[in-house]
């Protein structure tokens, strides 16, 4: 015996046992009789046993034949309840997308994708991870999730990516801060010179700053602060330790309000591409196919 039979020659000889004749097992199969036959004798050499007795009256199975039939049940059997397993998993995956997002996008734009996502089909489940744009980098590159949104000047190596908006950085002061009313726009080398509050390294938000000025070669003054999300680095404005720099999303609320102050600025350029990105070389599918294709419309 040479080789394990396959799922069809064994579903073969059980419909012959069971119907009778190896004419009615071909037309079951969907093959011509002439195939089935042949199909048939290749059984037989691999286990090397008469399973099928031929006669006038139509085809029947011998007493090996009849005992690989029984076996080969149970082998269908199995193996059908391996594609129904593997297709629950199939289904499990399909219903779970992990995303992760820059600060930024997560809290600006990403739920009304998720929101547009979940009308479209809302068996989904969706996680999101909300870290900085080199984390969400990271993670996309380690597979731990299948799409990733990042701000900043530069896509990182190794990934696939989508323009999916802008965004424009703009500098805020506190109310009571001598900025808040100058006359005249603030140049890119007042505000490279000025101690800033910022985000911490690896944000889309710093690295665009730092790299307006790295373009413009002006030196630039050691930040006044450090702080990890877009909520404490406006609360810091707010209070006056510093002007800032952060998305125009994120101090939109805050400017209409007159909590804070836009500055004027010219002479460097703080626009910045929002971008999708997944794992150069696996291609994106399922609903991260439509939240890419929500989040980036034709």
């Amino acid at each position: 015996m040479s080789g394990l039979p396959d799922l069809d020659s064994l579903k073969l000889l059980v419909d012959v046992g069971e119907l009778g004749s190896l004419g009615q097992a071909a037309r079951a199969a969907g093959i011509a009789q002439p195939s089935a036959s042949k199909r048939v004798v290749q059984l037989e050499r691999r286990l090397g046993l008469p399973l099928v007795e031929r006669t006038p009256r139509g085809s029947t199975l011998t007493a090996e034949g009849r005992m690989v039939a029984g076996w080969a049940v149970q082998v269908l059997a199995a193996a059908e309840e391996l594609m129904r397993a593997v297709q629950a998993v199939r289904r499990g995956e399909a219903a779970h997308l992990r995303v992760a997002a820059s600060m930024t996008v997560a809290e600006y734009l990403v739920p009304r994708w998720l929101g547009e996502l979940q009308h479209r089909e809302p068996e989904v489940q969706v996680g999101l991870d909300v870290v900085n744009s080199a984390d969400v980098a990271a993670r996309v590159l380690a597979e731990e999730v299948e799409l990733g949104f990042v701000e900043g000047p530069s896509v990182p190596e190794g990934l696939g990516s989508r323009v999916v908006g802008t965004d424009r950085l703009v500098v805020v002061v506190a109310p009571d801060h001598p900025w808040a009313r100058r006359r005249t726009p603030l140049r890119g080398a007042e505000l490279a010179a000025t101690p800033l509050v910022v985000r911490e390294p690896g944000s889309g938000t710093r690295e665009t700053l730092e790299v307006a000025f790295k373009d413009l070669r002006l030196h630039r003054a050691g930040p006044r602060l450090e702080l990890g999300s877009n909520s404490a680095v406006k609360g810091a404005a707010q209070a006056g330790a510093a002007p800032a720099v952060l998305s125009a999303y994120a101090v939109e609320a805050e400017v209409a309000t007159g909590r804070l102050v836009e500055v004027p600025l010219v002479g460097l350029d703080l626009v910045r591409d929002l971008c999708a990105v997944w794992r150069r070389g696996r291609p994106l599918t399922g609903p991260a196919t439509t939240l890419l294709a929500i989040a980036s419309p034709p």
